[in-house]
């Protein structure tokens, strides 16, 4: 299975910038539009882009970790980075997207202003794990391309670079292997990647859009070899 080598710090940064652009692109909606149900269960577009502004400023922390040494957590509790978000969905439009806008802005300065010893300073995801600060793009990256897909305005997997699809799908599957789950064998555009399990795998072949969608719990996937759909997945995340 490829690993995080088949991604590069400059495709990160890259990518973070695509799909920003892509997701203020589909942001750039009327209070209607934005109170809109999204792709995601119980989330309006104005969840979506409260939480994708509510990440670049805590992304943007990390930043500051990675430029001063001063440890500063992403959120100061999980309780505040959702009161964030349900905070951020009552704004009207306009100032829920000059948010997304400003705080994309931010972070992207902030990234642009650290060397290169301050890129390899360690610092703490939400998640508690530790990471160098050269993970912060593709962290972003993964956050701005999946949710302008999220927000169901029109952009699709289809849209994201074929670099960044292969990449999310080597992190998904590094991330699903370490949870019970169905046993699959995926198959596209010359990647494969293998879920373990006691059953015989499931053999699933598709574009790589496809396999992405399906292994982030954004599509039901392409049916298995023998015909079968294919096998239903936790959440990813």
């Amino acid at each position: 299975m490829p690993g995080p080598m088949s991604r590069t710090f400059d495709d990160t940064r890259r990518w973070a910038r695509l799909g920003t652009e892509l997701l203020v692109r589909a942001a750039d909606l009327d209070d209607a539009g934005l109170d809109a149900p999204s792709a995601l269960p119980g989330w309006s577009r104005k969840h979506v882009v409260a939480h994708v502004a509510a990440n670049a400023d805590a992304l943007g922390n990390l930043v500051h970790w990675a430029a001063t040494g001063e440890p500063t957590p992403m959120y100061a509790s999980p309780e505040e980075r959702a009161a964030g978000i349900e905070n951020g969905a009552r704004l009207p439009a306009a100032e829920l997207t000059a948010w997304l806008r400003r705080s994309a802005e931010a972070l992207a300065q902030g990234m642009d202003a650290l060397g290169d010893e301050q890129w390899r300073v360690p610092v703490v995801t939400a998640q508690g794990r530790t990471v160098p600060a050269t993970e912060l793009p593709w962290m972003r990256s993964r956050e701005v391309c999946v949710h302008a897909v999220d927000l169901a305005t029109g952009a699709s997997f289809a849209d994201l670079p074929a670099g960044f699809l292969a990449a999310l799908c080597d992190d998904v599957v590094g991330k699903r292997s370490t949870a019970p789950g169905p046993p699959l064998v995926l198959t596209a555009a010359g990647h494969r990647w293998e879920l373990p399990g006691e059953d015989e795998p499931a053999a699933i072949d598709g574009e790589l859009h496809e396999i992405a969608a399906y292994l982030t719990g954004r599509s039901g996937g392409p049916a298995a070899a023998d015909g079968a759909p294919a096998p239903a997945l936790a959440p990813w995340l």
